[in-house]
């Protein structure tokens, strides 16, 4: 006698089961759906390139003189033009590298890869402070901090750089990012403190905290920290044995914080994920009142999760130090302590999500002064891009609606009170 086949409905759990961890991990960081944000890309690309089209001055010209079909071609034409220098000042040029690779020069085929190479570069901070903001946010609190907390570590890293003399580099780099995560923890920790102790907002403390780095920054760098032989607010060079690694000669300077940057960015999946500390941490970030009920610990969790977002953010200060610039000048960030929030809601608050909106924010940045330089296109036409791409992030019925796409709700994660989920 044949078996009747059972049906009796699966759990979710019993479906995921069959799920390869490939297919899980897409799913946690799309929401089970990639379309949305690779639309929300290419809905801000599309808009810069009009807004480009339409800020074009010889488009207006050839149009007021009655050509009107060249003028619209004009403008296209401009925007493709400034496209493809975004894209060669980023990525490198296709023919360039093409023909160094058939020449097999050396130093050719470095020079070619260089715009590659340093997009990567650019990229690194991002990451860093990207899992700051994003472990926040699956926390349940909004770390607007990571800029002031980036400046802290940087001025611990520095110091512990050029302060400690005849240190092997295998003991010198460890000391020095360890002390751009300490002080990038203090200055999460505070916040953290007093938002689980006395309910002061997150939000309020961290921004005041910003200005307080800034500030003790530029008065270090006038004064305690200021290097003997200048008069500029700049500190003085780190050891040798304190500087990352690079992996090719001047001028490129692709160094060794990237691939620390993704080893961490699998060191906060790991903990978030696959520790019972990091479920605790989300589960408050889920629901608090419901986490309580259950026995967790929400001060000690609050002050652990600033403490570590902190310490994120700490680190791509002591990246951009040990790695990048050798020593410290007032107002070195380009913002990236800002940026990194629109990074994790782009990468819906998972690592690998954060490590990807990172590597499309540090190419468009670095994409951005070929633009400029070949196109005539000023660079702020990038944050124009990102604030577009950010914005239909934040409003995904507007995507779905306009390119149709279906709405899954099978195995998403709704957040009650969290940041930045998906």
């Amino acid at each position: 006698m044949a078996q009747r086949k059972s049906n009796t409905p699966q759990s979710p759990e019993s479906k995921a089961k069959r799920k390869n961890p490939a297919t899980i991990l897409f799913e946690e960081v799309s929401g089970g759906s990639l379309a949305v944000p690779l639309l929300a890309i290419l809905s801000g690309l599309l808009l810069g390139g009009l807004i480009i089209v339409l800020t074009t001055e010889e488009m207006y010209a050839r149009i007021a003189g009655g050509d009107i079909l060249g003028g619209l071609g004009t403008g296209i034409g401009a925007a493709l033009k400034s496209y493809a220098a975004l894209f060669t000042g980023s990525i490198g040029d296709p023919g360039r590298i093409f023909s160094a690779l058939q020449n097999g020069d050396a130093l050719s085929i470095r020079r070619a890869f260089n715009p590659f190479l340093e997009s990567l570069v650019q990229s690194t901070p991002y990451i860093f402070a990207g899992l700051a903001v994003a472990l926040g946010f699956r926390t349940g609190l909004f770390n607007i901090g990571a800029e002031g907390q980036l400046f802290i570590g940087a001025l611990a890293s520095v110091w512990v750089g050029f302060s400690l003399e005849g240190l092997p580099s295998i003991i010198h780099i460890p000391l020095a990012l360890l002390a751009g995560a300490a002080g990038g923890a203090l200055w999460g920790f505070i916040p953290g403190l007093l938002k689980a102790k006395a309910g002061a907002h997150e939000v309020i403390n961290t921004i005041m905290m910003n200005y307080v780095a800034f500030r003790l920054s530029e008065y270090l760098l006038r004064g305690p920290l200021r290097r003997p032989e200048t008069f500029n607010p700049v500190s003085p060079f780190i050891e040798d044995s304190a500087k990352l690694p690079r992996f090719f000669e001047a001028p490129i300077r692709f160094h060794l914080g990237f691939f620390i940057a993704l080893g961490l960015a699998y060191v906060v999946y790991y903990f978030l994920f696959k520790t019972t500390w990091g479920f605790n941490l989300r589960t408050v970030g889920a629901n608090p009142h419901a986490a309580r009920y259950a026995g967790i610990n929400i001060v000690w969790s609050t002050m652990l999760a600033m403490s570590l977002s902190g310490a994120l953010a700490g680190l791509a200060g002591a990246n951009e130090v040990l790695g990048v610039n050798y020593n410290l000048a007032v107002a070195f960030s380009s913002g990236y302590g800002f940026d990194a929030i629109a990074l994790a809601l782009l990468g819906k608050s998972h690592p690998l999500g954060v490590v990807l909106s990172a590597l499309l924010f540090g190419f468009l940045r670095n994409g951005a002064i070929r633009m400029q330089v070949s196109a005539g296109i000023p660079i702020d036409i990038i944050s124009v891009l990102q604030a577009f791409i950010i914005a239909f992030i934040a409003a995904p019925a507007i995507v779905r609606t306009i390119y149709r796409v279906r709405l899954q709700t099978e195995g998403e994660t709704t957040f009650v009170s969290g940041w930045g989920g998906s």
